[in-house]
């Protein structure tokens, strides 16, 4: 605010109001757009002082700042019997750090229009924090406290008990994340992908501080840290805010081994039962490996399937053809221990078996004669027109970049990417769809009261 000298009180405070509001508007609505294409974007690699490696976009039209970051381990190191331990911990982060209680802290943030959260994933603890570039060193202050010291106070911890046991029980009445769970359940029985992320009851009960404070001390380290900031600052200021933000971290990760796991084969129907007029259901099948040469193949595949919105076969021949349901989905997804193919429809209890002949149907036609030219022709159009919308503001440039760097792909992919969908062929496909729509060994979990349902045992 250089120069509100020259502005009477009024105007000053006024002012600065405005920037305030703005700041919020910014941050909470994902960033700043973005000028640039995803093509023309420079990625620097960013090491700082200490050896803490960064990807950096600078980017200085607006004075605001996105980070994204990821520690290895996600809700997979969760202690047997402490399931929830990793989602319990993210709702604490900006619960009180260092002499800042809860309140003083969370009341610094919104003084300083600063955004920070955390996530748990299958594989990962994830971290964003937004800040407009005149408060930076406030919220990187506040940033590094939360990391490094978190206060994990008992009344915090038992208010946050009870929102979590609050969401337990919202989610146990909840048909689409019943089924997801269950679906976990069953594809993964005996491994830590099977358990519920969320935890249960008895195991949210259970957590105490030491549990927090032992999960943070073992995941969150330096040699699976990767991090990713979009924004107007230069690779010289953020070199030191990566050490002072994450310097004092353990060198090496103490990490649980996660062994690989399939999908379990044979296939499964299972039926949870809940008092609710349209039953849920989530299928699934084994998928391919991010870096797998089919994986892009199958992504357009996908993308055909069910992918792809109303443009996408199972839209098209569950709802439109036959009006089964109001909506119907598939998707790929590659974890680090596991690769899945799954999706989803909802539907009358009477129609939901209807629909699952449909879907069954649909995966098999797909495996035995592929897409036809126009199907594939379209798909790679919108696929590789759509990739733009992906990097058109900071948190988004930052949130793609920090999937990127996980998968280790290469800074180089995003000029890659739409060359390697353009490149897929019809036989890439076929060869993809075969290798995945095995529908013999298909898992379907369906929450309801479903009736005409095939299979059921």
């Amino acid at each position: 605010m250089s120069g509100a000298h020259r502005f009477d009180l009024f105007h000053f405070l006024l002012s600065r109001l405005t920037v305030v509001v703005l700041a919020a508007a910014f941050l909470l609505g994902a960033g700043a757009t973005h000028p640039t294409t995803a093509s023309a974007m420079n990625i620097q690699t960013v090491k700082s002082p200490g050896g803490i490696e960064a990807w950096l976009v600078e980017e200085r039209s607006v004075p605001l700042i996105a980070m994204r970051f990821a520690f290895d381990g996600g809700n997979s190191q969760d202690p047997d019997g402490k399931e929830g331990v990793a989602n319990f911990l993210t709702a604490m982060m900006d619960e009180g750090a260092g002499e800042l209680k809860a309140i003083e802290f969370q009341e610094r943030m919104e003084e300083i229009a600063m955004r920070m959260s955390f996530e748990d994933g299958r594989d990962a603890f994830y971290g964003s924090f937004e800040t407009l570039t005149e408060n930076r060193d406030e919220a990187v202050e506040l940033l590094r406290l939360a990391i490094n010291n978190p206060r994990f106070d008992a009344d915090a911890m038992e208010r946050i008990r009870g929102q979590l046991l609050t969401s337990l029980a919202y989610a146990a009445k909840d048909p689409d994340r019943v089924a997801a769970r269950e679906w976990f359940k069953t594809a993964f029985p005996n491994h830590p992908y099977g358990r519920p992320a969320a935890g249960t009851e008895e195991s949210i009960a259970k957590i105490t501080r030491d549990d927090l404070e032992n999960y943070r001390r073992r995941v969150f380290a330096k040699d699976t840290l990767k991090v990713v900031v979009v924004g107007d600052i230069d690779a010289e200021t953020l070199g030191k805010i990566l050490d002072k933000v994450f310097g004092d971290l353990p060198e090496k990760a103490d990490l649980n081994p996660v062994p690989y796991v399939e999908p379990m084969k044979g296939g499964a129907l299972r039926v949870i039962e809940m008092p609710v007029p349209q039953s849920v259901a989530t299928f699934g099948l084994a998928g391919i490996p991010r870096k797998d040469p089919d994986f892009i193949p199958a992504f357009v595949m996908n993308h055909i399937l069910g992918g792809g919105g109303f443009s996408s076969r199972l839209m098209e021949e569950v709802r439109e053809k036959r009006g089964l349901a109001y909506s119907v989905y598939s998707y790929l997804q590659p974890y680090q221990h596991t690769a899945i193919f799954a999706g989803g429809v909802a539907t009358k209890n009477e129609e939901i078996g209807q629909s699952l002949e449909v879907i069954r149907a649909e995966l098999e036609r797909m495996a035995k004669d592929g897409p036809t030219q126009e199907e594939l022709d379209n798909a790679k159009s919108y696929l590789i027109g759509s990739y733009p919308l992906r990097f058109d503001t900071n948190a988004k440039i930052a949130n793609q970049l920090l999937g990127i760097m996980q998968d280790g792909l290469g800074k180089d992919y995003v000029e890659k990417r739409n060359s390697l969908i353009q490149a897929v062929t019809l036989e890439d496909v076929k060869r993809a769809a075969k290798r995945i729509l095995v529908t013999d060994n298909l898992i379907t979990t369906v929450v309801g009261q479903p009736k005409n349902l095939k299979g059921r045992s």
